[in-house]
């Protein structure tokens, strides 16, 4: 009885623990930025959206491709190949995003 009470417990307290973890981390994390911004050190980092959008949509694709044959072959026409089909259309709209974005700044 006890050893199942404890096997419960354990996830439990993982999840907690975690929990607490990312909070601090976010919490100081948080205060790191508004000293930075108030001493005037702050520098807003840079991210480069078509770069991630080619990077994510490229691997999007790709595991979505390959899963949408696999659980074809496996399963058929079910619900299943939903596990494949959205991430390849998640993929591919990055692509075309990347392709909107990359040709709105060669013109």
């Amino acid at each position: 009885m006890a050893v199942q009470i404890i096997v419960a417990l354990i996830p439990i307290v993982g999840i907690v623990m975690g929990s607490v973890v990312v909070f601090f981390y976010l919490l100081w994390n948080h205060r790191r930025r508004i000293l930075l911004i108030k001493t005037g050190h702050y520098d807003k980092p840079d991210f480069d959206m078509s770069s991630f959008s080619l990077l994510a949509g490229l691997l999007l694709t790709c595991v979505g491709f390959s899963l949408t044959i696999f659980l074809a072959l496996i399963q058929g026409k079910n619900y299943g190949l939903l596990g494949g089909i959205i991430p390849l259309s998640i993929g591919i709209g990055l692509l075309v995003y990347y392709g909107i974005r990359r040709g709105e700044k060669a013109v």
